[in-house]
């Protein structure tokens, strides 16, 4: 499998974004969140799911950000187990299978790692996973994700089951790791979803807001 040293530069953005809007959780408030999952071992963390990247077909930097963040958390001890989220959504590319073969290519055990597909939003991506977890016999769970989303999250996430614990992702550490993260070759055909139709034509503005906002959810997955 080719690999070659990633540059990404990007964190360091995340960081100055959180300082100055509050739409994200800032450095701090990640670090205090992450020092409370420090203390604790999940049977599951919940990734929400990320298209890949325009016409290179290339993991994004912010999909690369909540992959990696996955690892460390995994090779720190606070994850057992890793479920990506997310359905062929923007592209005909299933999201969390996509996510799962970067994922295993920089060392997650494919043993820990799941994957689910029903997800197109955020709120879905949460609720989906957390319900197919709880049917494969997991007990104790955290989202971790950036922290842009994880701010958009928490309120729906604390609602479905205030035990779930966030852990938004913490730009400096994430920054150290620079020197170490590598681009791995996937086979994203793989997870090539045929006859596919983006999100964007099945369904209006209107609905796809709903959507997002966890208004569409179906109830009965994963029953």
């Amino acid at each position: 499998m080719a690999t070659k040293t990633a540059t990404p530069k990007h964190f360091i953005f995340l960081a100055i974004a959180a300082a100055l809007t509050g739409c994200m959780f800032t450095k701090r408030t990640c670090s205090k969140y992450y020092a409370k999952a420090s203390a604790k071992t999940y049977d599951m963390i919940i990734i929400p799911g990320i298209p890949l990247a325009g016409d290179s077909l290339q993991w994004s930097r912010v999909m690369r950000g909540r992959i990696y963040w996955s690892k460390y958390l995994f090779d720190k001890g606070i994850a057992k187990n890793v479920m990506y989220s997310g359905g062929a959504v923007h592209t005909p590319y299933y999201e969390a299978q996509i996510m799962a073969m970067y994922a295993e290519a920089i060392g997650i055990p494919k043993e820990n790692i799941f994957t689910e597909i029903k997800a197109e939003h955020s709120t879905e991506n949460i609720y989906y996973s957390y319900k197919k977890s709880q049917k494969l016999g997991f007990k104790t769970f955290a989202v971790a994700t950036d922290p842009f989303q994880a701010k958009q999250i928490r309120k729906f996430t604390y609602k479905l089951d205030p035990t779930i614990d966030l852990i938004p992702f913490v730009v400096d550490t994430l920054k150290a790791l620079e020197p170490t993260m590598i681009n791995p070759t996937i086979q994203y055909k793989e997870a090539f979803k045929e006859n596919f139709i983006s999100l964007e034509q099945r369904e209006g503005f209107w609905k796809r807001t709903r959507g997002t906002f966890g208004k569409n959810i179906d109830k009965h997955a994963y029953d």
